[in-house]
């Protein structure tokens, strides 16, 4: 019998009701400061976000959006300069590029990870790349050491959307620890959620830190005084404080993720068809969303809905297909593997007070669905094997070890 339950994609409330005293006593030493702008609050979260992220700076902006933007007007680019990225994530990391007068060089991404492919990214250089942007899609770090070794091999810069990777780890280095700057969003959604839009960026170089202190400031080093043509975008200090509660947090949440991860990976491991995400050799996946890849993704997908079980497409299509892109991409630049992706992924429930038994209710509907596609069945081809389940603490409503 199928269980019907229904299941959010992301429960919000779930988590706020573990944290409520924190997170209101943080709103109300706010209130009562009456400081919103700056201050002691803003600085200690920003020292405590560059300490577990392993960098020299952390510097809080208005939104993800804005730390993309921010990072790479404060890095030596010119107008018309290339940077190779994915064409498999949000739109803004290509939008900031163009905002910041560059051309986005679409390169295709690994078949396993669904991170921008090192070799792929190497062979879309030319005379007028400047810069490499790998995207940590969906929680792991990219394979950072090789994406490296192309960038020094071709003297470009290094920059990472760790948008949504906050906390995972490549070879026991963080992401933002890789690169010439990187860049986070505290979206309410991610790992690390504000209570509205934020964002940050996360560096360990001196001159760099310091163009972004004047860039989110309308470029001023003193008061009425603009030294470089600026913008508006801060980190308000109500947002400063309720991250601050959550990041004592986030490595338990992350481990909480990583331990749905394993049930849905012991669940699925045997249903054919199914593609379970793969985790790299030397990373720690934070599974800021969990994505399989099935036959017949947009069948499942309407099904999951009318059983009131979210799920999420991320993405549906590779970002040159984007009607305000096309012009950056030519027709042998096609990245095959991203739009294969993009035509199986779906994201399934993910967050760390996700029960076993609403994870039980969405794997049966995937039963089902597979159960509907016979050329699936016993086809040993069309299984993902199951990876070993690594040991793990315990985490609420799970068993040790899944």
């Amino acid at each position: 019998m199928i269980n019907v339950m229904k299941v959010p994609m992301l429960d919000l409330c779930a988590q706020y009701a573990t944290i409520k005293s924190e997170i209101d006593a943080a709103v109300a030493q706010v209130l009562s400061a009456q400081q919103f702008r700056g201050g002691p609050l803003l600085e200690t979260f920003e020292a405590a976000l560059a300490s577990f992220a392993g960098v020299r700076h952390a510097l809080g902006v208005s939104s993800g959006t804005d730390a993309l933007f921010l990072a790479l007007k404060a890095l030596p680019l010119t107008p018309g300069d290339e940077i190779i990225t994915s064409p498999f994530t949000f739109f803004a990391t290509a939008s900031a590029i163009v905002h910041a007068g560059c051309i986005p060089a679409f390169a295709d991404i690994e078949p396993d990870t669904l991170n921008l492919d090192a070799a792929a990214a190497e062979a879309r250089i030319t005379p007028r790349t400047r810069a490499i942007l790998p995207v940590h899609i969906f929680g792991q770090c990219a394979r950072m050491d090789a994406l490296i070794e192309v960038a020094k091999r071709h003297s470009l810069l290094l920059i990472e959307d760790a948008a949504q990777a906050l906390g995972a780890t490549y070879q026991g280095r963080s992401v933002g620890a890789w690169s010439d700057a990187a860049t986070l969003s505290f979206y309410p959604t991610k790992n690390l959620g504000a209570a509205g839009e934020g964002g940050a960026i996360l560096t360990n170089n001196d001159e760099i830190a310091e163009r972004i202190r004047l860039l989110r400031s309308h470029g001023s080093d003193a008061p009425y005084h603009h030294s470089v043509l600026g913008f508006n975008s801060h980190l308000h200090t109500l947002q400063a404080a309720i991250l601050h509660v959550k990041l004592r947090h986030l490595p338990e949440w992350n481990e909480a993720r990583r331990e749905r991860a394993h049930y849905y990976d012991l669940r699925l491991g045997q249903v054919p068809g199914i593609k379970l995400p793969v985790e790299s050799e030397g990373a720690y996946h934070v599974y800021h969303q969990y994505v399989i890849r099935v036959p017949q993704r947009d069948t499942l997908r309407r099904k999951l809905g009318e059983r009131g079980i979210g799920c999420g497409v991320f993405y549906p299509a590779p970002l040159y297909k984007q009607p305000c892109l096309s012009a950056f991409v030519r027709a042998e630049h096609r990245c095959v593997t991203a739009e294969q992706a993009c035509e199986e992924v779906l994201a399934l429930p993910m967050y760390p007070e996700l029960t076993p038994d609403q994870q039980d209710a969405v794997v049966d509907v995937l039963e089902e669905h597979v159960s509907l596609l016979p050329h699936l069945q016993n086809d040993e081809e069309a299984r993902c094997a199951c990876p070993p389940l690594k040991e793990k603490p315990s985490a609420p409503g799970h068993p040790r070890g899944v």
